[in-house]
C-alpha cells in the first residue's frame, strides 16, 4: 500500500476509534492495538494505555512490549535526515535527500512521558519510565528512570518505588479494573 494512503486510511480509522476512550479506555485500547499490528507494528503483549495524539513514523519499524503506557503527545521517530545536512557542510551534496531509518525496541512495562520523543535506534528496556518532555535515545537498560535533553539516567525503579510508598498524606488515583 503506499505509504500516503496508508497514512490517511490509518488516521481515518484512528479518528473513529478515539472517540471510544471517551466511553471506555479499555475498548479504545483493543480497538487500537489491533489497527496499530495491521498497519505494521509490532506489538508484544497488550499495551495498557496509548494516548490517541501519539505519532508513529514508519509502523514496520517499531517494536511495544507488555504493559506499556504512552503519554499525550509523544512521537516515535524512526528517521533522520539530518545527515544531508551533514554532507552538505562538507562538500558533498547528495542528488536527493538521503535518510537514516533505525528500528525502535520498546521493552515490557514502559511508562513514555508526555512530550517526548524516541529517536531512531532508540532500545528501551524493561520496567522503565521515560519522564515527560524527554529525547530517549541510544539504550536505555532495564529498571531505570531517564529523563531530560538528552535523556539521563537519574534513578533506579525500584528506589522510586519504596520512595513513594514511604510518603504519609499523598494522593493517589486507583483506576477501576
Amino acid at each position: 500500500m503506499n505509504r500516503k494512503i496508508q497514512r490517511i486510511l490509518f488516521y481515518f480509522l484512528k479518528f473513529f476509534i478515539s472517540l471510544t476512550i471517551h466511553i471506555n479506555s479499555r475498548l479504545y485500547m483493543r480497538f487500537y492495538n489491533r489497527l496499530l499490528k495491521y498497519f505494521g507494528i509490532k506489538i508484544k503483549g497488550t499495551p495498557r494505555f496509548i494516548a490517541p495524539n501519539v505519532r508513529f513514523d514508519d509502523f514496520n519499524k517499531i517494536t511495544l512490549g507488555d504493559r506499556l503506557v504512552v503519554s499525550n503527545n509523544v512521537y516515535f521517530l524512526t528517521h533522520d535526515y539530518s545527515f544531508t545536512t551533514s554532507l552538505i557542510a562538507i562538500g558533498k551534496t547528495p542528488k536527493s535527500d538521503i535518510g537514516i531509518i533505525r528500528e525502535i525496541e520498546i521493552g515490557d512495562n514502559v511508562f513514555i512521558g508526555m512530550n517526548s520523543i524516541i529517536l531512531p535506534g532508540c532500545k528501551i528496556g524493561n520496567n522503565v519510565i521515560i519522564g515527560a518532555g524527554s529525547i530517549a535515545k541510544g539504550e536505555i537498560p532495564n529498571d531505570t528512570i531517564f529523563a531530560g535533553n538528552p535523556a539521563k539516567m537519574i534513578g533506579q525503579i525500584q528506589d522510586y518505588a519504596i520512595k513513594v510508598q514511604e510518603r504519609k498524606n499523598q494522593e493517589l488515583r486507583i483506576d477501576k479494573k
